[in-house]
């Protein structure tokens, strides 16, 4: 009888099994495991585990308030062999009247019956709260890591975006999933003081200056992070994010308490050097551009733990020793300013701060490729494109 419950609980460890996660430590292995899956992959750039484990807690993300989660781990064999998070923003929904269930934060072995078994358990989630399409990868918000890449795997990722490896496509096409939004990444040259790079760069000084004559808008600058805080313009940033994203793919207009959330996540990062914003001839903001160091390599050599030591080297990669790749976080205009050129304001002013900081390549996050006015801005600068992802979507 022993040896036969011996082989029972064998042959069932070796199930595959799905499970809905309840537990903080079960929360954390949920996190780790893209860490071991990804371990040998140099071009993975796994996210910051405090950052992560906070987006997850309801609690802390504002997101939660019009969005339902639940987080699923495969286990096969006693290990986890995958994950996913099943989610619905409401708000979303709403607004675009859909009836979609997102899932993000997915990864699993080169098993399609890993695959399909978590893929399954959001749909069958989803369904049980009347959602009538699976879509992802993405997050709560547009401000988290969304799209599945489908080319540039040889390039090294980022910490704002998803890395995987090519057979997640491989799968989703085998469970019958469709292409859905499609972002494109690139690399801008950023033009040097002796002219290299430097492509068609006047062109910005140009339109810039007519711009200013034109219309009389002018570049604000702040001369520390504690001035951009209590100057009241945070908040003026994030409506107009809210503003020039609303017509884009998924959106969700943020509320004031996530506008205070990211930014306490992201103030105490930035340079205050690296902020520009183009206000009206009435004072008031009207476009935006916050770029920011890479963290790739000093993400890296935390191991992606701000403790004990990871502190040490993200803070040295901000202030010490930077990379000499700048991240171009956010740009942004007022739709009916977005014809005016304030943009080129945005780039005459942080075209020379780049220079003067050291920075050689700037890394744009990705954009729509339906985004004409965004991608139109790049023209006059050296550009190479070096990656493309897309969401997958299937009725359910």
């Amino acid at each position: 009888m022993e040896i036969k419950n011996k082989i029972i609980a064998f042959l069932n460890m070796s199930k595959l099994h799905i499970k809905r996660i309840s537990t903080q430590k079960e929360l954390k292995d949920f996190v780790l495991f893209n860490h071991s899956l990804y371990k040998d992959c140099s071009n993975a750039v796994p996210e910051l585990i405090e950052d992560t484990l906070k987006n997850f807690d309801k609690k802390n993300n504002a997101a939660f308030e019009f969005c339902d989660a639940e987080f699923f781990v495969a286990y096969r064999d006693g290990e986890i062999v995958g994950k996913v998070a099943g989610i619905i923003n409401n708000r979303a929904n709403e607004k675009w009247g859909t009836r979609n269930v997102r899932f993000g934060w997915i990864d699993f072995i080169d098993d399609k019956e890993v695959s399909k078994a978590l893929l399954d358990a959001v749909i069958a989630w989803g369904k049980e709260r009347g959602m009538d399409t699976i879509q992802g990868p993405l997050g709560f918000t547009d401000l988290d890591q969304e799209g599945m890449l489908f080319e540039g795997y040889e390039k090294p990722g980022s910490m704002y975006t998803i890395y995987n490896y090519p057979y997640y496509n491989e799968h989703m096409q085998a469970m019958g999933f469709e292409e859905d939004a499609v972002w494109v990444e690139r690399n801008i040259n950023i033009p040097q003081k002796d002219g290299e790079n430097s492509a068609n760069q006047q062109k910005f000084f140009r339109v810039a200056q007519l711009v200013k004559d034109r219309y009389g808008f002018s570049i604000h600058k702040f001369k520390s992070k504690k001035e951009l805080r209590e100057s009241g313009y945070v908040k003026k940033v994030f409506e107009i994010i809210n503003a020039s994203y609303k017509d884009l793919y998924g959106y969700s207009n943020m509320t004031e308490r996530q506008m205070n959330m990211y930014a306490d996540m992201y103030l105490p990062v930035l340079d205050h050097r690296l902020v520009s914003i183009v206000d009206n001839k009435d004072g008031e903001p009207i476009a935006i551009g916050i770029c920011m160091p890479n963290l790739r390599d000093a993400l890296k050599k935390a191991k992606s733990k701000m403790l004990p030591f990871g502190w040490w080297h993200m803070a040295k990669a901000l202030y010490w020793k930077r990379s000499n790749i700048l991240d171009l976080l956010l740009i942004g205009a007022l739709p009916e300013y977005q014809d005016t050129g304030c943009i080129s304001l945005l780039f005459a002013d942080l075209i020379p701060t780049a220079q003067e900081l050291g920075f050689v390549v700037a890394e744009c996050c990705p954009q729509l490729v339906t985004n004409s006015k965004a991608l139109s801005v790049w023209r006059s600068l050296d550009t190479v494109e070096t990656k493309k992802r897309h969401t997958w979507k299937k009725s359910i």
